[in-house]
């Protein structure tokens, strides 16, 4: 599910849409998900925000509904700098998200299980940390498919 063609590092971007647009248009180009899915990450997401507050930083974890994707399939994108995101379900609070995790998901009963071992992985704070230092995408597939998959 986690694929190195939608891992990204080092993203400057200036804001949250940018960062979601980015990372949507790839699952795009990748087939993982309709031309839809951009436009359907940012309405969702300002509608429903998913920052969270973890161990090292804040992160996020984009997702849309099923009818914008193609097949299951992850991203990762490292920010060169945080942006603001709103925090899930307290969207009165901005948090400034250091990792996306984005998801196309294609049965909600396989986002509640992937929701749950993402929430594992954000409050290790080694993992996290090594994730934000890592210098490949082959170096980040690696730390994070054997926690999740």
């Amino acid at each position: 599910m986690l694929r190195k063609e939608l891992i990204k590092l080092d993203a400057d971007v200036e804001n949250s849409e940018e960062a979601l647009r980015m990372m949507a248009e790839m699952f795009v180009q990748e087939g993982a998900a309709k031309p839809s899915y951009p436009d359907a990450i940012i309405a969702r997401e300002a509608q429903y925000p998913t920052a969270l507050p973890a161990e090292a930083f804040d992160i996020a974890i984009p997702h849309t509904f099923a009818e914008h994707v193609n097949e299951p399939a992850m991203g990762i994108c490292v920010l060169k700098n945080p942006v603001e995101f709103k925090q899930m379900g307290s969207p009165e609070i901005t948090l400034h998200p250091q990792l996306l995790f984005m998801l196309a998901i294609t049965d909600p009963k396989d986002q509640i299980t992937l929701l749950r071992k993402i929430m594992k992985l954000i409050q290790n704070a080694d993992a996290l940390k090594q994730i934000k230092e890592a210098d490949s995408v082959d170096e980040i597939y690696s730390i994070v498919n054997p926690l999740l998959f």
